[in-house]
Parts: structure tokens; C-alpha cells; sequence
């Protein structure tokens, strides 16, 4: 009997152990991530939505590969670390304390690509094989939403949005340092107000009917930017609010995703 119960819990441990990847891993630099799963949900917003813009024209979007996403956005000091600078203008005197934890801004989309580069260039993070990139805007939305079809993670009512969010309303016009606010039911922080965050996209119409994985367009003259910031009001801060910005302008913020190093069934 005892070895017959023996061989019937090697297999399952041995299945239980590699069978998925682990729900959050932290990476050679100290940032966290967040397994975010596959799935379908309805992109863009309904027409009775306050706040509402033409181009958030709602459609059905499959996620097919879970991925990962960084539990907050790309901090001053992580940022300073990878690229020898830091072009922040909420340092030094401009807040109180240490701006180290506060999230980097000031970024250009080709620089926050260049730091996915050259994260994904670490020895650490070559030996695991994990390659750092910018979300695309369906999985940034689809992150964002965290299951909800509301038009904040939160619900329809943004009165509540100040225990979530730094918006117009609370954040005395300035950043703050990462992870102060509750996090969306997916155990993502600052999502949505904060700083705004550039996706892999180049902007433009959503696509009519149903897709899977979209990554916009393959050419554009700006490029997405998601989430709202400090110095938007609360209606600017709802999930599926699209913004867009020439590559070169040096005004955002972002968060990294990663692929997990395999892939899942």
C-alpha cells in the first residue's frame, strides 16, 4: 500500500511543479511582475459611457498567451540604473524625500524600447531567456480592465477612484512614488492616473469585428499612450481612454511586459 501511494504521488507532484509558470517573479534589478491570463473581453467602451471618445469603439479582443506585466511602472531609480540617467522632472527639489521609487517620465518611446533592450541584455535575465518589451494596447487594456467591463477596474462611479489612482483630484500636481494606491483585482498598481504609459502600438482605428492578439498598426506618426496621470481628471483616467503621442515627445512614463520562458498550453 505504501508504495502504491508513493508512485501515484510522484507523477502529480512532478506535473504540479512545472505544469504552470509561477504567478509573480521579481527579476535580476528587483522588479515585479505579474502573470497576467489569457483570455477574451470586449476592447473600447459603450456609447453611454461618460467621458466617452469616437475612437473607443468596442469590439472583442483575444489575449491567446498569458504573459507577463510589471506590478507598477518603470521607477526613476530602475530606469537610471539600465540607462545612466534619469530625465524625470519630479526629482530633486521638485517633491519631498527620495524620487527614486516615484516613476520615471520624461521618456520617449525609443528610449523605453531601448530599455527593454538592454534588460533583456542583463546575464541574469539572458540565462533565463526572458525578453523585456513595451504591452501592446490590448493587452494594456485587458490588463487594466483585471475582468471588469466597467468604465474603471473599480466600476462605473469614479468616487472611489481616489484609493486606486493619482489624478487630478488627489495628487497635489506631481508624481507619486509607485504602489501607494490599492491595486486592480490583478495585483497591478497605478494602472490607471500616476504617469502615462507608452504601448508597442503605433496609433490608429481599431479594426472592425473580432481579432486575436492585435498589435495595431504596422506604421503610424505617434504611437499609444494608456492610463491617465497626475494631472488628468478622473475621466481621463478610464480604462479604455486612448491617447497617442509623436515617439520623439518626451512627456511619459511606462511598464514593461515579458513572455513567459515558455509556452503554455
Amino acid at each position: 500500500m505504501r508504495c502504491l501511494l508513493f508512485c501515484l504521488a510522484v507523477p502529480f507532484v512532478f506535473v504540479s511543479a512545472f505544469a504552470q509558470e509561477p504567478n509573480e517573479i521579481t527579476n535580476s534589478i528587483g522588479m515585479k511582475f505579474v502573470l497576467i491570463p489569457k483570455g477574451t473581453f470586449t476592447m473600447g467602451s459603450p456609447g453611454r459611457e461618460q467621458g466617452r471618445l469616437e475612437d473607443e469603439v468596442q469590439h472583442e479582443v483575444t489575449i491567446s498567451k498569458e504573459y507577463y506585466l510589471g506590478m507598477h511602472e518603470v521607477t526613476q531609480a530602475q530606469y537610471e540604473k539600465m540607462m545612466g540617467k534619469n530625465p524625470s522632472w519630479f526629482q530633486d527639489d521638485k517633491i519631498a524625500g527620495d524620487s527614486g521609487n516615484h516613476p520615471v517620465e520624461l521618456v520617449t518611446w525609443d528610449d523605453a524600447v531601448e530599455f527593454c533592450r538592454r534588460l533583456s541584455e542583463l546575464p541574469e535575465e539572458r540565462k533565463t531567456g526572458r525578453v523585456y518589451r513595451l504591452p501592446t494596447e490590448a493587452e494594456w487594456e485587458y490588463a487594466c480592465r483585471a475582468g471588469s467591463q466597467t468604465a474603471y477596474s473599480l466600476g462605473d462611479d469614479p468616487k472611489s477612484l481616489g484609493d486606486y489612482a493619482w489624478s487630478k483630484e488627489n495628487s497635489n500636481d506631481q508624481t507619486h512614488a509607485v504602489g501607494g494606491k490599492n491595486p486592480n483585482a490583478w495585483g497591478l498598481y497605478d494602472m490607471i492616473g500616476n504617469v502615462w504609459e507608452w504601448c508597442s502600438d503605433s496609433y490608429g482605428e481599431y479594426p472592425k469585428g473580432a481579432g486575436t492578439d492585435p498589435a495595431g498598426p504596422r506604421k503610424g506618426s505617434s504611437r499609444v499612450i494608456r492610463g491617465g496621470s497626475w494631472s488628468n481628471k478622473d475621466a481621463q483616467c478610464r480604462s479604455a481612454l486612448r491617447g497617442r503621442s509623436g515617439p520623439w515627445l518626451l512627456s511619459f512614463g511606462f511598464r514593461v511586459a515579458l513572455s513567459p520562458s515558455r509556452e503554455l498550453d
